[in-house]
């Protein structure tokens, strides 16, 4: 396997992100050694909250998250997923899978062994973490859902359809003007700057462009088993579970109700809407989602 690493000088002097890299470095199935980037912020012997970006973001997404909760005294892990950030980037877009990505962030989890978690999840951050939670679920305290699913093979929105078929004629890959898009604010032309930072040329975006395809939407998907499979543990999951969708995001519009109907966890959890974010809800609500993750850490 062929693996592309961001300069790091790509990441120096990006707003409001001053947080010292972390590092762990984990092995492919083939052995392959692949580095995986992450945030670590607030007291180390504090219980985690884990957050996971999506894509095409990378950690820089919780730039305003990570310095309130560390301030309230949480430990904060934010990784960058494989082909993400400042993570390590296959080359060759065969070499993602959903169930590589799955098995890329278990042994990262596993490696920076991280107990009584409260994970928050947005997009792709949703489809490995909860595939985490399922794998791991001792781990896990609680689970904080976002503009996420957890797919069977049972179709998509017509927004997501258009998503996939753009990521994959679209000529110029622009992370940063896609995350402008699926967000209700206008980011800065620094910001969406930021997000470009991890892909120096079209070579290092074939994780972003082939993640899009892989997600489970039709019976003949690839881990439609192992989705379904995950489901059978999440469907026990007793800890709390609260779903905070957004309301101005085609593409996961409504799938919170599955959340609430099938997790045991999310019983009787004040579940809610943000209003006034988009997609990239991080980006548009960030005090808010904020609040919320710290008002169900304290009460639940």
């Amino acid at each position: 396997m062929q693996v592309l690493r961001t300069p790091d000088e790509r990441f120096a002097d990006l707003p409001d992100y001053p947080f010292a890299p972390h590092y762990a470095t984990i092995a492919d199935a083939d052995g392959t050694p692949l580095r995986v980037h992450y945030l670590d912020k607030g007291p180390a012997d504090a219980a985690p909250i884990l957050l996971m970006h999506g894509e095409p973001s990378w950690s820089y997404l919780y730039r305003a998250f990570v310095p309130r909760l560390a301030a309230a005294g949480h430990r904060v892990v934010a990784p960058d997923l494989i082909g993400f950030g400042r993570s390590d980037k296959p080359a060759d877009r065969a070499d993602y899978s959903y169930e590589r990505m799955v098995a890329w962030m278990s042994a990262w989890l596993a490696a920076v062994d991280l107990t009584d978690i409260t994970l928050f999840c947005q997009d792709w951050g949703g489809l490995i973490g909860l595939r985490l939670v399922a794998a791991f679920p001792d781990r896990f305290a609680r689970v904080v859902i976002a503009n996420t699913g957890l797919p069977v093979g049972t179709g998509a929105s017509p927004a997501f359809d258009a998503w996939r078929t753009f990521s994959q004629n679209v000529q110029v890959f622009a992370a940063g003007a896609i995350l402008d898009m699926g967000s209700v604010r206008s980011l800065s032309a620094a910001e969406q700057a930021a997000y470009d930072a991890p892909f120096p040329d079209e070579r290092y975006k074939e994780g972003a462009r082939m993640l899009p395809t892989l997600v489970p939407v039709t019976p003949g998907h690839a881990s439609v088993a192992e989705n379904k499979a995950a489901w059978e543990v999440l469907s026990r999951f007793d800890r709390p579970v609260l779903t905070c969708f957004s309301d101005q995001d085609q593409v996961s519009a409504g799938g919170e109700r599955v959340f609430i109907e099938r997790i045991p966890g999310a019983a009787g959890q004040p579940h809610r809407i943000v209003a006034g974010a988009g997609h990239f809800c991080q980006e548009d609500k960030p005090d808010e989602y904020v609040d919320l993750i710290l008002e169900f850490i304290t009460s639940a």
